[in-house]
């Protein structure tokens, strides 16, 4: 994989680069983070319906992991378009805060919320309930206390005031 994306990197245009080397969770994580600036090779004079245009683009950002674990290596790469010219290094802590933020937002849901045994699955369902348990989980966790989200949620379900004090804390 590696010797693939250098052939690629010495057609096209990757400015800076950055790596990165994480071993826990028993595996073994390297990171290799490139950044191209030069955008201008993608827009022309010709055009066609329904192209996608990318009016504020400043740089194209690719991301190739190479994850070893239980003897396993598994390959991943991820192309990224920004707004803004980054160097590889902040690129790199840039899509590992995205990624973080992700992740625990999706944990919040999956536990708390109990989202992945959730069995909304056709038309509006899935969209409908993921508004209203966004909602919730940020109105859970606005207060500042001691109780847990697991716990607001329950408190809130069993005590209409509590409830009542939640939805009126935004409200202001």
């Amino acid at each position: 994989m590696w010797q693939n994306s250098s052939t690629i990197r010495q057609k096209t245009c990757w400015s800076s680069r950055h790596h990165t080397t994480d071993g826990d969770h028993d595996r073994i994580e390297e990171r290799h983070h490139t950044v191209c600036h030069k955008v201008d090779w993608l827009f022309s004079d010709r055009r066609y319906a329904d192209e996608p245009r990318f009016p504020h683009l400043a740089m194209i950002g690719m991301v190739e992991t190479r994850v070893q674990r239980n003897g396993t290596v598994a390959r991943e790469r991820r192309y990224y378009l920004s707004s803004t010219k980054l160097d590889a290094k902040t690129f790199a802590a840039a899509v590992r805060a995205h990624w973080g933020i992700e992740n625990r937002l999706h944990w919040v849901l999956d536990v708390v919320f109990h989202d992945d045994l959730a069995r909304l699955r056709s038309q509006n369902g899935p969209q409908n309930m993921a508004v209203v348990k966004h909602m919730a989980m940020n109105l859970v966790r606005n207060p500042k206390g001691k109780h847990s989200l697991k716990v607001r949620r329950k408190l809130a379900n069993l005590n209409p005031d509590y409830l009542e004090t939640l939805i009126r804390q935004n409200g202001r």
